[in-house]
C-alpha cells in the first residue's frame, strides 16, 4: 500500500555504521522484530518506527566543512583608503573671523547640547524585548522524547538477551550475549547522563555506592579531609601507600609536624578503617542490585 516506506528503510540502513550493520546485534533486534510482526500484523508501522530509531541511533556522524569567516563592513572599511580620507574643503578656514562667537560662546544656540546626564540611546545597539520568547534551557521535547523511546528499546533487547538460552558455543563467542549485554548498558548509561543534561537533573540513583563517605578516623581535621575526599573518588580502593602519602602530604602543607612513625602508624589505622567501610559499601551495593527480572518472582519454600 505504500512502495515509500522500502526505500525509506534502506536508506535508513545505508546511513548506519557498517559494523553495526553486520554485527549481531542488529541480526537479533531485526529477528525479534519480524517475530514479533508475524504474531501482530497491525503493529507494522509501529516496528518499522522502532526499527528507525535503532538505525538512527547507530547512524554514521557528518562533519560539515568549516568555511572561512568572510570579512566584516567594519573590517572592509578600516583598510578602505578612501573611507578614512578626509576631505580639504571641510577644514578650510573663513578669512574674516566668522567663526568666533562675539559673546565668548563657540556653541551656536540653534545647535541642540549634548547632556551627558540623559540616557544615550545607540540605533546599532540590540535591545532586549520582555515580550520576545526565551529559549528554555536544556533540551527539546522532542530530543528528551527520542532518547526515553532509546531507552526503551534498549531495556527491551536487554531482557530478551538475558532470556536467551546459551550453550557453551555461546560462551566462547567474542560476540556472545553477556558481550553484547554489556554493550547496551554501557550505552544506556550514556544516554542516561545525556537525558539527565537535557532535563538539568542530577544523574544519581541513590545506589549505596554514590553515597559520601563521612571520615572522622584521626584526631587531625586535616587528615580527615583529605583522606575524606581521596576515598570518595569515583573507582578508587586505596592501599597502605596511598593512604600513607595522603597523611604525609597533609602533615607538609598544613605544618602538623607528624614523626614518621607517628605517620606509619597513623597509616595503617586509617587503611583498617577505610577499607573497612569499603568494602562494606560495596556489599551493601550488591546485595541491593544483584539479580534479575528471571528471578524477581522466585520465593525459596
Amino acid at each position: 500500500d505504500h512502495p515509500e516506506v522500502l526505500p525509506f528503510l534502506s536508506s535508513r540502513h545505508s546511513r548506519a555504521q557498517p559494523d553495526f550493520r553486520g554485527s549481531a546485534e542488529f541480526r537479533n533486534i531485526l529477528g525479534r522484530l519480524l517475530r514479533r510482526l508475524r504474531s501482530r500484523r497491525s503493529k507494522v508501522y509501529v516496528y518499522i518506527n522502532e526499527l528507525c530509531t535503532v538505525l538512527k541511533a547507530r547512524a554514521l556522524r557528518r562533519r560539515l566543512p568549516l568555511l572561512p569567516a568572510l570579512p566584516s563592513a567594519s573590517h572592509a572599511q578600516s583598510h578602505n583608503p578612501s573611507g578614512s580620507s578626509h576631505n580639504p574643503s571641510a577644514q578650510s578656514h573663513d578669512p574674516s573671523g566668522s567663526s568666533h562667537n562675539p559673546s565668548g560662546s563657540s556653541h551656536d544656540p540653534s545647535t541642540p547640547s549634548h547632556d551627558p546626564s540623559a540616557p544615550s540611546h545607540d540605533p546599532s545597539t540590540p535591545s532586549h524585548d520582555p515580550s520576545a520568547p526565551s529559549r528554555r534551557p536544556g533540551g527539546s521535547r522532542r530530543q528528551i522524547r527520542y532518547l526515553e523511546n532509546l531507552l526503551r528499546v534498549y531495556a527491551g533487547e536487554i531482557r530478551r538477551l538475558q532470556e536467551r538460552e546459551l550453550d557453551f558455543q555461546d560462551l566462547d563467542s567474542a560476540d556472545s550475549p553477556y558481550l553484547q549485554e554489556n554493550r547496551l548498558k554501557r550505552r544506556m548509561m550514556r544516554i542516561f547522563h545525556r537525558l539527565c543534561q537535557l532535563k538539568e537533573c542530577s544523574s544519581l540513583t541513590g545506589r549505596v555506592l554514590e553515597q559520601r563517605i563521612r571520615f572522622r578516623g584521626t584526631r587531625y581535621p586535616e587528615v580527615n579531609r583529605r583522606v575524606e575526599r581521596f576515598i570518595n573518588r569515583p573507582d578508587v580502593f586505596p592501599d597502605y601507600s596511598d593512604i600513607l602519602r595522603e597523611i604525609r602530604e597533609a602533615s607538609a602543607r598544613h605544618g602538623l609536624g607528624l614523626a614518621r612513625r607517628h605517620m606509619e602508624n597513623m597509616a595503617q589505622e586509617v587503611f583498617r578503617e577505610v577499607g573497612n567501610r569499603l568494602q562494606e559499601r560495596r556489599h551493601l551495593d550488591l546485595v541491593y542490585n544483584f539479580g534479575s527480572h528471571l528471578t524477581d518472582q522466585y520465593r525459596p519454600g
